[in-house]
């Protein structure tokens, strides 16, 4: 029985890590989308690279986070301290990527939010 479960926990590890793979080619093709006005004027506009580079960080975080749960999956049954070591260390260098992804996010967030709150009218603010 804990051959089955290790051998279904395996799949799904393979499927979680097919979907990050997945999201992050996702991610980067839209990345490239967004990027696409500022090559055909070939202006690097800061506009286009800023949206280019927040809707890549989104996919990213999504992507990372289907990684730790593959890892996760990958050391339910029975792992040896070997493995628990490994998905420690992982798990903190992705949760330390996403932090600061995340924090470079809502900056980016307030950023957006001052710029409308100082274009808008003065009834509206």
């Amino acid at each position: 029985m804990e051959e089955l479960f290790r051998s279904i926990s395996s799949w799904i590890a393979l499927v979680l890590e097919c979907l990050s793979v997945l999201t992050i080619v996702a991610g980067s093709i839209d990345a490239l989308y967004r990027l696409a006005p500022a090559f055909r004027i070939r202006l690097g506009s800061h506009g286009a690279r800023r949206a280019a580079w927040l809707s890549l960080a989104r996919w990213l975080l999504l992507g990372l986070e289907f990684m730790l749960a593959a890892d996760i999956v990958r050391t339910a049954i029975a792992p040896s301290w070997t493995d628990i070591g490994q998905l420690a260390s992982i798990a903190v260098i992705r949760t330390f990527l996403n932090f600061f992804l995340e924090r470079d996010l809502e900056n980016a967030a307030s950023e957006q939010a001052s710029i409308r709150n100082a274009n808008a009218p003065e009834e509206l603010r």
